[in-house]
């Protein structure tokens, strides 16, 4: 088998290419990282199997070097939601623009299979509302999730019109190894910085799911290779939450801060477009074999050893 992952540099991505290597996959990863500072997949240079391209996924290139692939794995796009919503363009440009680009070289060489990676920001803020994969009312409020949501329609349609299989995950907030931003690396290298004062953007209080990253791959390996046919999306997610405040005092511990300040800039969020809490339901995924071996608050205390342990 030959798989094609977009943004096989990136976070989730290079983890997700390890994986596919150890099960005897041919992976092609792409990403916009030069080769020369694409740190997360450095040590796969010389493993067999394994070629990376660093190209613009939006250019005529991407179709043409997905020949003969058997699988597609999207995750291509702007990781970063917080600098996304002060210019539209990058949502646009390196989410679903790039969505755009992955459908037409599964069409152009017809591709059977498609992963894609899409998240909870789909939904926008529905104030406590237990989600599931049937809601209706999709109000994204961020230019991210809106993007996301968009892709999440362009791929229903050419898997309709070109007859490919789909499997799209709505992610939480995923953590762990390789981490290159969100709240836990922005505490880490605000800590670093001053280890006497902490600020934290809103009121601490924000209460969110956290997913570590190796369960997700573990969970997007097992779905793919189980065949579903069609379009199908669930929800992943581990039922447990994590607020704000502890994950200061995880790092802090972590990092043998005893006496930090914390200082709020106020307000129910972190910034104009971040959702303060969520709750999914994932039983539809349960159902179908989704585990994980870590809660919420275990992958945020497991991806603080794992982040400092690089520093």
């Amino acid at each position: 088998m030959k798989a094609v992952v977009a943004g096989g540099a990136g976070f989730i991505g290079s983890q997700l290419v390890d994986r596919l290597l150890d099960k005897g996959y041919e992976v092609l990863a792409v990403d916009m990282i030069p080769a020369d500072r694409a740190r997360n997949i450095a040590h796969l240079s010389d493993r067999r199997g394994f070629e990376y391209m660093s190209i613009d996924m939006n250019g005529d290139e991407f179709a043409e070097v997905c020949k003969g692939a058997d699988e597609m794995y999207h995750l291509a796009a702007n990781s970063d939601i917080r600098s996304g919503g002060q210019d539209p363009h990058i949502d646009f440009d390196n989410t679903l623009c790039t969505t755009r680009s992955a459908l037409e070289a599964v069409r152009a060489n017809g591709i059977p299979r498609m992963f894609f990676s899409s998240t909870s920001a789909v939904y926008g803020d529905k104030k406590g509302k237990r989600l599931t994969e049937d809601e209706g009312d999709l109000r994204p409020i961020s230019y991210y999730g809106a993007s996301k949501l968009a892709s999440e329609a362009l791929i229903s349609a050419y898997s309709y019109m070109c007859g490919f299989d789909a499997l799209i995950f709505r992610f939480p907030n995923v953590v762990g190894p390789r981490l290159t931003h969100g709240v836990i690396f922005d505490f880490i290298e605000k800590l670093e910085r001053d280890p006497s004062r902490l600020v934290i953007l809103g009121d601490g209080r924000q209460n969110k799911q956290y997913v570590y990253s190796q369960d997700l791959v573990q969970g997007i390996c097992d779905f793919m290779s189980r065949g579903y046919e069609g379009y199908n999306i669930f929800n992943i997610s581990t039922e447990s939450f994590t607020d704000v405040n502890t994950i200061a005092d995880i790092v802090c511990r972590g990092m043998g801060l005893d006496d930090v300040k914390y200082e709020y800039t106020g307000g129910s969020c972190g910034w104009k477009g971040d959702v303060p809490s969520f709750d999914y339901d994932i039983s539809k995924a349960k159902s179908e074999g989704w585990s994980f071996r870590y809660n919420s608050t275990q992958a945020v205390e497991a991806t603080v050893t794992a982040v400092l342990s690089t520093r």
